[in-house]
């Protein structure tokens, strides 16, 4: 049984959970978070369990500090390491800015950007006694280039650019490295109502993208970029070129 540990935000789904199933394919023991469908987590978790690995889906909100605090303690405590850490739980509340409540800043900045703190600041503790680690945001082409009616998203987005940056010039000398990756527009719950159609015009490679390609980028990253911290990759099809 291996002992190397992965850790995934809102992986009971999606991009999230296709991370979670590449990850184990590597051999790692995935352990995941999420917030919603329980069944859908305990599903994911024996779609983990396949691959010969450990898992177990915990219940908590990233954007809550004290539960996150409480939950990450317990996950270090039974599994004693973590080898990578994916910040990937986000959410939108699109709108123009002229309308934009103060709920929905408050939301998205809280679970996109927040949360990567309260989930961070434990696992890079574990990370430094161990002298290695590999943490991977979930940022997005939004938070490079902007997007009108998300300015809130953007702005998280950015916000966790920069806090990848940061951690990368801060734990680099401890063998860690801090990596985000940026995503275009992906076949997800995220994207199902959009017109597809008119978006792959804009699209260099004429076509949307996978979670399967998110989750490839993370495993590469976890596995293989040895040299790579503190980078944005971009996974848009060339949209943003």
């Amino acid at each position: 049984m291996s002992d190397k540990v992965a850790f995934i935000t809102g992986a009971s789904r999606g991009i999230g959970k296709a991370c979670a199933l590449e990850l184990a394919k590597a051999g790692y023991n995935v352990v995941i978070n999420y917030l919603g469908d329980e069944k859908l987590a305990q599903d994911t978790v024996k779609e983990i369990e396949a691959f010969g690995v450990q898992s177990g889906a915990y219940h908590f909100d990233v954007s809550n500090k004290e539960e996150t605090a409480a939950s990450m303690a317990k996950i270090i405590e039974k599994y004693g390491r973590i080898d990578v850490l994916v910040n990937n739980a986000g959410i939108t509340r699109d709108g123009l800015f002229i309308r934009m409540t103060e709920e929905n800043w408050d939301s998205v900045i809280d679970i996109n950007l927040s949360s990567a703190f309260y989930v961070s600041n434990p696992v890079v503790k574990v990370m430094i006694k161990q002298r290695s680690g590999v943490i991977i945001n979930m940022a997005s082409i939004a938070g490079v280039y902007g997007n009108a009616g998300q300015a809130n998203y953007s702005a998280s987005k950015a916000g966790l650019i920069g806090f990848t940056k940061s951690l990368a010039k801060e734990l680099g000398s401890r063998g860690i490295r801090v990596n985000a990756i940026a995503p275009g527009f992906i076949n997800t719950e995220m994207t199902k109502n959009l017109d597809t159609s008119k978006i792959v015009e804009f699209i260099p490679l004429k076509k949307m993208g996978e979670a399967e390609d998110i989750a490839k980028t993370i495993r590469f990253l976890a596995e293989e970029g040895t040299y790579i911290t503190g980078q944005v990759i971009g996974i848009d099809g060339g949209l943003v070129i």
